[in-house]
């Protein structure tokens, strides 16, 4: 009952809260490999296609046609299918010939004349990596910079213009425009407004803007590859940060409001335009790409996986920077040895993190059913399953069909699946396994060829009339028959130990005692009643009481917990036994 107040006073009441909050992250699936555009390395979350498209693009030129790599493809299903967070990591054919492209010199207007080639007032460098992003060289742009005429750019890379500048404030407006828009039709991209060169004011162009950006490094110590950050203030642009300020105007205006030394309205810029330059780093290596069907051990959409892969999946083992719960490699082939040996290094890190499934393809197109076998026996992970034929589905970018392995498409099956159902119900058959935009499999895969496939790990996806192409089996590569052998329950796992994960979180440091054992219980005891309820779990225990936290235990300053559960088992063999019976016979009670 709630206290009765009657007479004057003060009051004070206390409020302790005895449930610990998981953490809120978001996770979603990560895709690995080659994109047109994007920081080279860097794993990057996405939340929508429109969003990837902007860091990522989409399409790239190769002999007169577009193309898409299966990076793309990945990601437009995978939003397609209601997946809100895809953590992307691009890869790239020797990363470090890669670099940014740099603004062509910004003029102030002291010396500005059109032509200017002095150190420019400040330089902005693009996020994304490549001579893609090269909207001309730094020639054209002197030779055209006097008539303000740009020569054009593509849809991939940008230029910017100041449109104002206000002396009395000493601010101006800089826009950032796609490179292949003309001057009567401009396509501006970002707009920013009362930008200031002075590093006391809340619109400085490095705080408006942003200057830190992000790098591959290696360990000395262990040559181990890992992202450093550079920088002071948080990037804003999706397309650009600021690598210089080379003239600052500091405290521009006075306290009354006055300009406090004339000499700062020289450093305002003028108005102009430029265009971006010197980002080396070709998306079509000399030796072309070899896309989809046509994938081989050295060449996988224009990368030798060996070489190419290998500095950037070990970043991925940070499990407390990147989250993710499937991941995806489209287009390396387990049968090729230059791919295996990614695949077998992402496995290890995978195992070791605990919280992620990859889908594996096993062979490339045009293999028969003894060549997939053959594939999966080699392989024995709870955190690995295969998926085949090869399909034929549609790329919305390029309008084409095209032939992709069955990892570009199984996250999108899986985000489908817990967008309807949860985690830990099975992503297979005609409710939650249909694959969208898919043409055709490779091949039509009769009961006997599917048996064979199940028997041997690998999850068939079968043409059914009328529904469309769906996935027909849900087992892991895990070798040894366990309630980890099914795609459903490691997914389950890995669903419970990344909530329980966060909430113990909060344990540490905390006080090893009853009151924070029982915190921890009140969210964990409902939220697995929950799971329960939506038929994830038969039954279940959680212990973290003295049986388990005895003094031993505590003075080795540890805090012990135990969860015990049965998984439900999907109905994977559905058995109808139908018995006729005489006329007049009674039917069995």
């Amino acid at each position: 009952m709630a206290e009765q107040i009657i007479s004057p006073g003060v009051f004070t009441n206390e409020d302790v809260p005895t449930i610990l909050e998981a953490a809120a992250a978001p996770v979603g699936a990560a895709v690995v490999g080659p994109t047109p555009l994007g920081p080279v390395g860097i794993p990057t979350t996405v939340t929508t296609f429109s969003d990837f498209k902007t860091k990522f693009g989409t399409t790239f030129l190769s002999g007169g046609e577009d193309y898409s790599f299966l990076t793309s493809i990945t990601a437009q299903n995978y939003f397609q299918q209601g997946g809100t967070n895809l953590l992307v990591q691009r890869v790239v054919r020797d990363f470090t010939s890669f670099t940014s492209s740099v603004s062509t010199k910004v003029g102030n207007s002291a010396s500005y004349d059109g032509t200017y080639t002095g150190t420019g007032v400040f330089e902005l460098t693009t996020i994304s990596q490549g001579a893609v992003m090269n909207s001309t060289s730094s020639t054209d742009f002197y030779n055209s910079h006097a008539t303000s005429t740009l020569v054009s750019g593509s849809k991939d890379n940008l230029r910017w213009e100041i449109t104002s500048r206000d002396e009395a404030s000493g601010t101006f407006t800089l826009i950032i425009r796609q490179a292949d828009d003309k001057s009567t039709d401009k396509k501006v991209i970002e707009t920013y407004r009362g930008v200031s060169l002075d590093p006391f004011s809340d619109n400085y162009i490095s705080k408006l803007i942003g200057d830190t950006y992000s790098e591959v490094g290696i360990d000395p110590d262990n040559s181990d590859y890992y992202v450093k950050i550079n920088g002071e203030y948080p990037s804003k642009s999706n397309y650009v940060y600021v690598s210089a300020v080379n003239e600052t105007t500091p405290n521009y205006l006075d306290a009354a409001g006055n300009i406090s030394n004339a000499d700062f309205t020289a450093s305002v810029p003028a108005i102009q335009n430029g265009a971006f330059a010197s980002g080396k780093g070709l998306v079509v290596p000399a030796g072309g790409c070899n896309m989809n069907e046509n994938i081989t051990n050295t060449n996988s959409q224009g990368l030798t996986p060996s070489a190419d892969y290998s500095n950037f999946v070990d970043i991925l083992k940070n499990k407390d920077q990147y989250k993710f719960n499937v991941i995806s490699l489209p287009g390396l082939i387990y049968e090729f040895a230059t791919h295996k040996s990614i695949i077998d290094e992402l496995i290890t890190d995978i195992q070791t993190r605990t919280d992620a499934l990859i889908p594996i393809d096993l062979v490339t197109y045009g293999k028969d059913v003894s060549d997939v076998t053959t594939q999966a026996n080699l392989l024995n992970t709870s955190y690995g399953a295969s998926y085949w034929p090869w399909l034929l589905t549609n790329d919305s970018q390029t309008g084409k069909a095209v032939w992709c392995p069955a990892s570009t498409l199984i996250p999108s099956v899986y985000v489908f699946n817990d967008n309807t159902s949860a985690a830990w119900f099975a992503p297979a058959g005609l409710t939650r396994g249909n694959i969208a935009n898919v043409v055709l499999p490779e091949r039509t895969l009769p009961r006997a060829d599917r048996d064979t496939l199940y028997e041997n790990k690998v999850n068939p996806l079968v043409k059914f009339p009328s529904t469309g192409v769906a996935v027909y089996g849900q087992k892991t590569l895990q070798s040894a028959a366990s309630a980890t052998d099914r795609v459903n329950v490691r997914r389950l796992l890995i669903t419970l130990k990344d909530f329980i994960g966060n909430v113990a979180q909060n344990l540490v440091f905390e006080p090893n005692s009853l009151a924070t054992r029982n915190a921890f219980l009140a969210v964990v005891n409902p939220y697995m009643e929950l799971v329960q309820q939506r038929q994830g779990i038969y039954a279940f225990k959680v212990v973290m009481d003295d049986t388990n936290n005895g003094p031993d235990v505590i003075d080795r300053n540890e805090l012990r917990g135990a969860i015990y559960l049965q998984p439900v088992k999907s109905a994977e063999f559905v058995v109808l036994d139908f018995n006729v019976l005489p006329t007049g016979a009674e039917f069995p009670a």
